[in-house]
């Protein structure tokens, strides 16, 4: 099973180069990003990494800190062995399309 790993930041900005910066610490993929718009109408931006609770957490470690050295970081979080229902139900809604992604 897969650990789900989230950072949540205010901007877009923050939200990409934490992104960058998870991505390319560990072994992990980008499963999906959910923007919504927060109080005082600023951006908020989740981003949703998928892969083996070690590497997640070590990826959600190194993004938040980039995030904060950028811009403003909400929350960072976790879930070891994420429950498949929570995939399908939640992450769904805002999983990427291939056409989404940046090309390496």
């Amino acid at each position: 099973m897969y650990a789900l790993g989230m950072i949540e930041t205010v901007g877009y900005c923050a939200a990409v180069s934490a992104a960058d910066a998870a991505v390319k610490a560990a072994d992990v993929k980008i499963a999906a990003i959910e923007k919504v718009i927060g109080v005082r109408g600023a951006l908020g931006v989740t981003l949703h990494l998928s892969g083996d609770v070690a590497a997640v957490a070590s990826a959600v470690e190194a993004g938040k800190k980039e995030a904060e050295r950028v811009g403003t970081v909400i929350s960072a979080h976790v879930i070891p062995r994420t429950h498949t229902n929570v995939a399908e139900m939640l992450l769904s809604k805002f999983t990427l399309n291939s056409g989404d992604a940046a090309k390496e």
